[in-house]
């Protein structure tokens, strides 16, 4: 078992909680990190920046923030913070200053996929259930997927409109993980996004879940970004 001296820090994104990353969270811990999982509230922007802060103030050393989905807005804003080392993007939203998740999903381009996101309830937004697997999560199992749907977390329309102050990826290196048959985040966004942040890319067969339906694609390329950054960090 080896000692990694950064730790790794996962930030789920809407309509989910931090339970996905389990299949990811037990191959970067077989593999020796040291592994902390956000519980976002996915209230608003700034709630969930203030739990990822908290999580990054709980760990030793210097952090590997990774963010899927509009989790990647989450990092984006509390990834400034001193102890962030790098940045990993999993089929995520990196927005610019100024951006919201709420923006980047305007105006989408003909023919794009749109995600079945019903009208908001009380301030709130849900998928569609029946449609969740299609959108969401078509390459895990039915059983995975239905109880993904009827699981829900309610999405906050201020975490979909929370714009960015500063940017962590203009002053971090970044890495992005493109689902290539995603259908809530259209995989030309994806490119485009992580080509804007400067980021190393990959790419993996695999749905807007990819987290969950190939944890081990999405574990490797955590652990390149985390040995990247330990490389570069003073002997101790």
């Amino acid at each position: 078992m080896t000692d990694h001296s950064a730790t790794i820090v996962l930030v789920h994104g809407g309509f989910v909680d931090g339970a996905g990353w389990e299949g990811v969270y037990n191959n970067l811990k077989k593999d020796g990190y040291n592994v902390s999982i956000v519980q976002n509230p996915t209230t608003s922007l700034a709630d969930d920046v203030a739990a990822t802060r908290l999580a990054i103030s709980r760990v030793q050393g210097p952090v590997v923030l990774v963010g899927h989905s509009y989790g990647g807005a989450v990092i984006t804003e509390a990834g400034t913070d001193p102890k962030v080392a790098g940045l990993v993007y999993i089929t995520a939203f990196a927005p610019d200053k100024g951006e919201s998740v709420e923006t980047l999903i305007q105006n989408p381009p003909p023919g794009a996929p749109v995600p079945p996101i019903l009208p908001p309830v009380n301030g709130f937004l849900f998928l569609d259930p029946t449609k969740f697997r299609a959108s969401f999560a078509a390459d895990v199992s039915d059983a995975k997927a239905a109880f993904l749907a009827d699981s829900q977390v309610p999405w906050g329309l201020n975490a979909l409109a929370g714009s960015i102050s500063e940017p962590a990826w203009k002053t971090k290196p970044s890495w992005y993980l493109v689902a290539t048959e995603d259908r809530m985040i259209p995989p030309p966004a994806q490119r485009q996004m992580a080509t804007r942040a400067g980021s190393t890319v990959a790419e993996a067969a695999g749905s807007h879940a990819i987290y969950i339906s190939k944890p081990e694609a999405v574990a490797a390329l955590i652990a390149t970004a985390a040995k990247s950054v330990s490389s570069k960090m003073p002997a101790a």
